[in-house]
């Protein structure tokens, strides 16, 4: 791998070049994680929302792939999809159990990360959170975590950073430093790679790149519509795909439930066309089945899920301008290398 592009955070890690694939929740499964964790990269598996048996059974199918490090990301949210003790309770126990499972590095989103950098440092586990704005950074090195990801606006799926990840990054990286910072949004190639080291970040975590892989639980069709779309096909809404999740602003794909919203006025929740109507379903491996609310906002159209793919949220950051073919994920990941290494000079 090329000795350029190599940065501090790699040795923590354990890889060899700093390219993390994001949790991107079922999107990330055991094969795209061991992939990017094969080619060096350090793959994040998805496990929100997932019992401590499934936590255990992903993490144990990741390892029979691979034996180099890889994390897990979790998501935290208490104001959003998180609000009842249950579902709070649930979110502790999926952390605690990664952290038991001695997963290389847990990775948490939309939340206080303080409750489990202790837990995590004393099983040696690296704790990452993922930001969006400088005041929240500086929260979490407070807090002691091991690094931070700061996500710019350009970020697909749910969007934390308000502002560009280019104006953001430098000023998160200054504000916390000697705190290793990553960014994401808006990166899917190695220039934009170089550019983020360029400006004093220690590596990148990428989603929609790695949408469109070939190992990744995308539907086909998912996969199309990113290779043959620019970062105008992308919209940032703040509250369109808020079931199961709401106040989470959102990009995604354009689509019919964008155009049909939008042409009624963007209406408020509770106003929307085709509120309340089922758009599909999604089959899960154990031949378990659930509807598919239209406005979705906590699920991803992968393999299983049955019904009409437009209505959707299709999670896409404005990326999409670069990523021109679905990869294989250690091609994504030598290619970034490859890339950033000779931008890098």
């Amino acid at each position: 791998m090329p000795v350029a592009l190599r940065t501090p955070l790699c040795d923590g890690l354990g890889i060899d070049v700093p390219i993390l694939s994001a949790g991107m929740g079922s999107v990330a499964g055991p094969d795209l994680v061991a992939a990017v964790s094969e080619a060096g990269g350090f793959g994040v598996l998805g496990i929100s929302g997932a019992s401590p048996e499934v936590v255990r059974e992903r993490i144990d199918t990741t390892r029979a792939l691979t034996s180099r490090p890889f994390g897990v990301n979790v998501i935290i949210d208490e104001d959003g999809w998180a609000t009842s003790e249950e579902d709070r309770e649930l979110v502790r126990v999926e952390v605690e159990t990664a952290i038991d499972e001695h997963v290389a590095a847990v990775v948490l989103f939309w939340g206080d990360p303080s409750p489990y950098v202790d837990p995590a440092h004393r099983r040696g586990v690296m704790l990452l959170v993922q930001v969006g704005s400088v005041a929240e950074a500086e929260a979490a090195a407070a807090a002691g975590v091991d690094a931070i990801i700061a996500q710019g606006v350009e970020a697909g799926g749910h969007v934390r950073g308000t502002s560009s990840i280019w104006k953001l990054l430098p000023a998160v990286v200054a504000a916390v430093s000697p705190v290793p910072v990553l960014a994401s949004g808006g990166i899917g190639d190695g220039a934009g790679v170089a550019r983020a080291i360029n400006l004093g970040a220690q590596g990148v975590s990428l989603g929609t790149r790695f949408v469109a892989s070939e190992e990744s639980r995308a539907l086909p069709e998912y996969k199309r519509r990113i290779v043959e779309s620019v970062a105008k096909d992308t919209v940032y809404t703040e509250d369109l795909y808020d079931i199961l999740w709401p106040g989470a602003p959102t990009r995604t794909l354009r689509n019919r439930t964008f155009d049909e919203w939008d042409a009624a006025g963007r209406p408020s929740p509770g106003h929307r066309p085709g509120e309340g109507t089922s758009i599909g379903m999604m089959r899960r491996p154990s031949g378990e089945t659930f509807d598919w609310p239209r406005y979705m906002g906590a699920a991803s159209p992968v393999v299983g899920f049955e019904g009409d793919l437009d209505y959707t949220a299709m999670w896409a950051g404005e990326s999409v301008e670069v990523v021109n073919d679905v990869l294989p994920a250690a091609e994504i990941v030598r290619r970034l290398a490859r890339d950033a290494a000779a931008a890098l000079g």
